[in-house]
């Protein structure tokens, strides 16, 4: 009994219900196992592979196999879903009636974007692009950096050129659909046009498949690629690497490869976009007569800062030019520091006699919002 005439799940030795997981892990098992390089010269072998490729070739895609469920092998020969259904007001092959079915009928008064006879064969399918999620510390979002990055991805089969078929073989043209790659069904008085199921829309089939990839031109292979990180970057950046996602099918072309960019937290600094911002305490004595601070920069520089006598707590400074540098632009944003006055926990016996000899002197000049807000207060609530 031909591979065309042997259920498919037996084939496979699965069930009917089994997941594509099950049904992945035994094909695989027995590919291995009758594979014709661990087989060599046995002719029986190799047309058990055959079957069993075939048969998982069908069943591991959805629609396929939901039609091979339901239609078994007639689901994928012309009298389903071939251009004649005999028979019936659409029945007949072509010259009949002048029509083979309702399609054409459609394709002879309003032309082909109704016509079957028109339907364009589907384009070999591109690559899917691919996602790589990448980690940068501040720092090297503020200088940029050039890196090295390794991913598994699938690559056009050195073996076959992309092609999937073997060397020195090619594509013939689809029994089916013969070569339109789509094949058309009828339900009641409509009928339905669809991709080929047996060459997915490409038209063409491959008889003798790549043993390396199996028919698909592309494997997976680790590589290495390089990645520009400019200086400027944030989270969410997204940096395109143009045909370096998954190749496509028998030599289609690649997809994309977008590197997602996450800038970890940082110790000193928060950003808001080019804006660095960052909290510095200092002493009530250098709050209330002045001084200066040195914050360091993501360059590694120093900048510094002067604080005006008499500061309060929570009063932002501004560092003109010492943020973060405008991505694929000139200049840098501004660094913006908030005071933090810190009110002393530890004094010496000295330092608090000093402090009272202060408090003594006090006029209530000194705190003019303490000050106000208490003469609010007494006049809120009469005394």
């Amino acid at each position: 009994m031909s591979s065309a005439q042997t259920d498919y799940y037996a084939t496979l030795e699965v069930t009917r219900d089994c997941d594509g997981a099950t049904l992945k892990s035994a094909y695989r098992k027995l590919a291995m196992k009758f594979h014709p390089d661990r087989n060599p010269g046995d002719a029986s072998a190799e047309a058990k592979f055959k079957a069993i490729s075939e048969a998982y070739d069908c069943l591991k895609d959805p629609q396929k196999r939901a039609a091979y469920d339901r239609y078994g092998h007639e689901a994928f020969t012309q009298g389903m879903n071939g251009g004649g259904f005999g028979g019936g007001p659409f029945g007949g092959g072509r010259g009949q009636d002048g029509f083979a079915d309702i399609g054409d009928i459609f394709e002879t008064i309003f032309g082909s974007a109704f016509g079957g006879g028109g339907a364009q064969r589907q384009q070999t399918r591109r690559g899917a692009d691919l996602r790589y999620d990448m980690q940068v510390t501040l720092e090297e979002a503020f200088t940029g950096k050039s890196t090295e990055i390794e991913i598994e991805v699938s690559q056009s089969c050195d073996t076959c050129d992309g092609s999937g078929a073997t060397p020195g073989t090619s594509e013939r043209q689809c029994n089916l659909c013969h070569g339109m790659g789509s094949v058309r069904a009828k339900q009641g008085l409509f009928v339905i046009e669809r991709p080929c199921p047996t060459c997915n829309g490409r038209g063409t089939v491959i008889e003798n498949p790549c043993r390396v990839c199996r028919g698909e031109g592309r494997v997976d292979k680790a590589q290495t690629l390089k990645v520009d990180i400019p200086a400027g970057v944030d989270t969410g950046t997204r940096i395109r690497l143009s045909g370096r996602g998954e190749a496509g099918h028998r030599g289609a072309p690649s997809g994309d490869l977008y590197i997602f960019l996450h800038v970890t937290p940082h110790s000193v600094f928060e950003r808001e976009g080019t804006t660095l911002a960052t909290r510095v305490p200092v002493s009530f004595t250098t709050a209330a007569l002045g001084g200066c601070v040195e914050i360091p920069d993501l360059d590694g520089s120093t900048n510094r800062l002067d604080i005006p006598v008499g500061i309060q707590s929570g009063k932002q400074l501004r560092i003109r030019g010492a943020g973060m540098p405008v991505l694929q632009g000139r200049g840098r944003g501004d660094m913006v520091v908030e005071i933090v006055v810190e009110t002393p926990t530890k004094l010496s016996r000295r330092q608090k006699e000093i402090l009272e000899e202060f408090k003594a002197t006090e006029t209530g000049d000194e705190c003019p919002e303490s000050r106000s807000f208490f003469a609010k207060l007494k006049d809120a609530f009469g005394g």
